[in-house]
């Protein structure tokens, strides 16, 4: 099964070591992959990561999913993206919030200062309808996390309705956990079961019904893997492999990759 790799893109986490993350983006340009997704752990540096990754590559979009801009406010982001010389043309900014008192305040000012600031596409890492309004009206597009393709659909399709007439036109991209081999698989359930014990996306998994197992890809070869992420490729723009491995190291990645690509 193929899958066109200019709909695809590749997750990985902000505190990947930089020797690795030097090694690993090349790998993913040239696997003709759309962007490089780097996430905001509580002890990393998802910029730093995307510094590493700009300095190796060309043509490659370097994107966050997602900066807390409760946590990290904009006037920083814009300080550091200039202080690590991110490439404004090849830069995606994802931001979130989830602070009270109002995280569409935050994200919403977060936005405006950003896309004024750095004249890069913003994108907002939406979970409940409010949110993604939001995004849809008012960013260049939605990041979408944790959702399997019958609701990753119903979102697509919200997103259009929350946009009509306005002659907006966000992307939607999407998280999906993909893991290949049972050690791997096992820390994806983990994390599963961590989501699932978080409020608010406890609330999204029964409001759309499903388990979040359901939305992750566990594959015990490429074939399977393709196959898993193919009824994403055709309801949202860019489908992140986010990719979950058993220890982080580069021939994992490059392993998981491969197996993207067919080369099995």
């Amino acid at each position: 099964m193929t899958i066109e790799p200019g709909r695809l893109g590749y997750g990985i986490t902000g505190d990947l070591d930089l020797d690795i993350v030097r090694r690993l983006a090349p790998e993913v340009e040239r696997a003709g992959l759309r962007t490089l997704w780097v996430n905001q752990p509580a002890h990393g540096d998802a910029l730093a990561v995307m510094a590493a990754a700009a300095e190796v590559t060309s043509t490659l979009r370097i994107a966050s999913g997602v900066l807390p801009v409760d946590r990290l406010p904009a006037d920083e982001i814009v300080r550091r993206v200039s202080d690590l010389d991110l490439p404004a043309d090849r830069l995606v900014l994802g931001v979130g919030a989830s602070a009270p008192p109002s995280p569409i305040t935050t994200v919403r000012e977060a936005v405006a200062t950003l896309t004024d600031r750095l004249g890069a596409p913003v994108v907002v890492g939406a979970l409940g309808p409010r949110m993604r309004r939001l995004a849809a009206r008012e960013s260049a597009g939605l990041l979408l996390n944790w959702l399997t393709p019958s609701a990753a659909g119903r979102a697509a399709t919200e997103k259009d309705r929350d946009v009509a007439g306005t002659g907006a036109d966000p992307e939607v991209a999407l998280y999906v956990r993909c893991a290949l081999g049972g050690v791997a698989h096992a820390v994806v359930r983990r994390e599963a079961e961590r989501y699932a014990g978080i409020p608010s996306y406890a609330a999204n998994f029964a409001r759309f019904g499903f388990a979040p197992l359901d939305a992750a890809v566990l594959a015990a070869a490429g074939g399977e893997l393709r196959a898993g992420l193919a009824p994403y490729t055709s309801v949202v723009d860019e489908t992140v492999v986010r990719a979950v491995t058993a220890s982080g190291r580069l021939g994992e990645h490059v392993a998981l990759l491969a197996a993207l690509e067919g080369a099995e």
